[in-house]
């Protein structure tokens, strides 16, 4: 059994904080807005708005602003303000000591897969995959995601029921759910925070790859067995994928397909989650229940 952080409360307080790409107060305003009404209580970290080049200031700011969440008992969410690049360039400096005394909400999706295979992996500990604070502007809010968001972090039961799609392979699984940013998870292979599916239901998503980057990164994940051993696999967005000027002749969706199509599990392509308007949460570590049908697909937390 994975640990389940204590779940929110109005009064509570939580933390945004940037461990990948920089951000102003004005993209992060509606957010503040957003969870003061929840009834939370935001703290922002001294360092939120440093810059050094795209970097929300430099790896040792970084560093010792989430590292000044994750030891501070009152906070209950770490909230990262957005991905970009940059989290696994501070992931080795973190000490989670503090946290395994006191776990606490990390949020986050993209390049903050980062921190979320490496605390599921190595603290055994459940972490929300969830829209991000510069997701939560006027111009690219989503609602149904927002509140997905709200729900889990207070501890409310979540189910979706998402159509079905021509590449699924029916069946059903209840597991730990892992995962997040394919091109993320690839380059975290071999080190100290690889993601551990065996056994697992693990969900996918990418943005802005090439077809063939796609395939090279499930052929590398299949070769070192994260794929064999599955529950079952979910797909999620991905977005804007590219191609060269001689066609690679597959949709990323065909390309996942090829690779899993031979195990014995569940497949669910066109989850409502990633780089996408609507990015509903996701409770990684949490066992969640997930049934395949011809005609739709249903996933219970």
């Amino acid at each position: 059994m994975s640990i389940t952080p204590q779940y929110l409360k109005q009064g509570d307080k939580i933390a945004i904080a940037a461990t990948a790409r920089k951000v102003s107060l004005e993209e992060m305003q509606p957010a503040i807005d957003i969870f003061t009404s929840w009834g939370l209580n935001v703290v922002l970290s001294n360092e939120l708005f440093d810059a050094e080049n795209q970097f929300a200031g430099n790896d040792e700011i970084r560093t010792k602003s989430f590292q000044n969440f994750l030891d501070d008992k009152k906070i209950k969410a770490i909230f990262c303000a957005r991905g970009g690049y940059g989290t696994v360039r501070i992931i080795d400096q973190l000490n989670f000591s503090s946290f395994l005394i006191n776990p606490k909400w990390v949020v986050g999706y993209s390049d903050i897969t980062v921190l979320h295979s490496h605390i599921n992996k190595n603290l055994n500990s459940q972490t929300l995959h969830a829209t991000m604070p510069i997701n939560m502007q006027l111009h690219n809010a989503d609602e149904e995601s927002i509140l997905s968001l709200k729900k889990m972090l207070f501890g409310e039961i979540v189910s979706y029921q998402i159509p079905s799609h021509h590449l699924n392979i029916t069946g059903e699984s209840k597991a730990q759910i892992v995962g997040g940013n394919l091109s993320v998870l690839y380059s975290l292979l071999g080190s100290n925070s690889d993601i551990d599916t065996k056994g697992k239901i693990l969900f996918l998503e990418d943005l802005d790859e090439y077809l063939y980057h796609i395939d090279r990164m499930m052929m590398n994940m299949k070769r070192n067995g994260k794929l064999s051993h599955l529950a079952a696999i979910i797909i999620g967005g991905m977005s804007d994928m590219k191609d060269n000027t001689i066609p690679f002749g597959k949709t990323a969706e065909e390309i996942i397909y090829g690779h899993v199509k031979d195990f014995n599990y569940p497949v669910c392509f066109g989850f409502p989650a990633g780089h996408e308007k609507k990015n509903v949460a996701l409770k990684f570590g949490a066992e969640v229940f997930l049934k395949v049908e011809n005609e739709f697909s249903e996933i219970a937390f």
